[in-house]
């Protein structure tokens, strides 16, 4: 049995701290529904890259771009490679997950919104380098079904290929921002199996509407988790960030009563909290806040 005083230590140390942080993109406009965010991190030979998520108001162009990044010291990138959503023939675009494979090439999982539905697809580029993602040569990797929507894919190479997923059931439209996370595994990133939920909502609590994984590591054994969640559906768009601890990775269980980190402004919305490990023993994190306009920023620290 994993004690929620024991998880919680190593956890906190890497909790977001935004009055130490430096904004790293900043939204495309200001006021709410203006986002720059949903970051997904990963090392290359040359410097950190980062892909991310480019967002206007509903009625405006929702998740219009994946931006995909290369910076020498983690915080001030050069955009490499835009995909709109036009290239993917999605209706918005949400979290990217960018990976490098043991071979060294490269592979961008989007998360694509299927024109005039709820629904959901990841779908799959790869290429030498993260300059040359080409969204003619894509494939899907996780469809979804008539019942469920899937998306902001959180991908680790631990002996095989891991994954958590959002998901969101489709039946009532009305439910369809619900949201859980689950796990699958994969011998090469391609063919998935699915294990089950890995997290979802706790009735009366902040997050009971929804669980969204957003990056995972382990400690001492332990896999800890940082997702973000919601109580209400006006919530939706500022989920805050917890804490999951678990023994397996296909099962977890949030930490606390309350969101162990959250933006002071707004809505405050701090989610999609990405870890990205450094040479060194060091970690840079990167995550999505909203600042006092509404607008969300890109901002980064490093631990």
């Amino acid at each position: 049995m994993i004690s929620s005083e024991s998880a919680e230590r190593p956890a906190a140390a890497l909790l977001p701290r935004p009055d130490e942080s430096t904004v790293v993109i900043a939204p495309p406009g200001t006021g709410r529904g203006y986002w720059a965010g949903a970051p997904s991190a990963a090392l290359g030979d040359d410097g950190i890259y980062l892909a991310y998520r480019l967002r206007r108001p509903i009625g405006a162009g929702r998740g219009y771009a994946i931006a995909v990044a290369r910076s020498a010291d983690g915080v001030r990138f050069e955009t490499l490679t835009t995909i709109a959503r036009e290239e993917v023939a999605a209706e918005s675009l949400e979290r990217p997950e960018l990976v490098r494979d043991r071979s060294g090439r490269w592979r961008l999982y989007l998360s694509c919104a299927t024109p005039g539905t709820k629904h959901w697809r990841i779908e799959l580029l790869e290429a030498a380098s993260p300059a040359e993602f080409d969204p003619g040569r894509r494939v899907v990797v996780l469809p979804g079904d008539a019942k469920t929507g899937v998306k902001d894919p959180v991908i680790r190479l631990n002996g095989t290929w891991q994954l958590w997923a959002c998901c969101h059931p489709l039946a009532d439209p009305a439910d369809a921002d619900q949201m859980v996370t689950d796990y699958a595994t994969s011998p090469d990133g391609l063919e998935w199996t699915w294990h089950g939920t890995a997290l979802s909502g706790r009735p009366g609590y902040w997050d009971s509407r929804g669980t969204r994984i957003s990056a995972v590591w382990r400690d001492a054994g332990r896999v800890i988790a940082y997702y973000d969640g919601r109580a209400t559906a006006a919530e939706n768009y500022e989920e805050r960030t917890g804490i999951a601890v678990g023994a397996e990775p296909e099962s977890l269980v949030a930490l606390g009563a309350h969101p162990a980190a959250e933006s002071p402004y707004a809505g405050r919305g701090l989610r999609y909290l990405d870890i990205l490990e450094l040479p060194g023993g060091h970690r840079r994190i990167y995550y999505e806040m909203a600042r006092p306009d509404g607008a969300h920023e890109l901002r980064t620290e490093l631990r």
